[in-house]
């Protein structure tokens, strides 16, 4: 069981996606508007341009585990994570959770930092941060699968 383990965790990446359903596919959301959106650009005066850009949905990554669901944004959910998922714990949190910590935006409180260098979107991870909940959604599962068959210490 120990080896199962190990190979489990360490092959992470390569585990089968769990399936879960997602919801909020093709819903338009009224964030979804055009914005004006100050983009320093190199221009010859040396000044910020402007120029037009969609804006992303916001940004939620929240759990409710009661409900089995996962908010990754203001358009799109996780539905059907099971309960047993929420118990495969690293230090005080469940592995899920610390993927949803890890990639929520975070604004720095340096203003000119924030401004100049905050160039993490979490629109550009979003598909990334969906694949990898299925898959560690999955390696907790059998995690716990296989925690529930090892002898107990009494």
């Amino acid at each position: 069981m120990g080896k199962q383990l190990i190979e489990l965790h360490i092959n992470f990446e390569e585990a089968d996606p769990y399936d879960l359903e997602r919801i909020g596919e093709g819903t338009i959301d009224p964030t979804h508007v055009e914005i004006q959106a100050s983009l320093f650009s190199d221009d010859n005066n040396g000044q910020a341009s402007r120029s037009t850009r969609k804006a992303a949905p916001k940004c939620k990554l929240k759990a409710d585990k009661e409900a089995g669901v996962i908010e990754i944004d203001t358009v799109t959910s996780l539905r059907g994570v099971p309960a047993i998922a929420w118990d495969y714990k690293l230090g005080n949190r469940s592995a899920l959770e610390w993927v949803l910590d890890q990639y929520k935006e975070k604004k720095p409180k340096d203003p000119t930092i924030a401004k100049l260098f905050n160039t993490y979107r979490f629109a550009d991870y979003k598909e990334h941060v969906i694949d990898l909940l299925k898959r560690v959604c999955t390696v907790s599962v059998k995690t716990m699968e296989i925690i529930k068959q090892m002898p107990s210490e009494d």
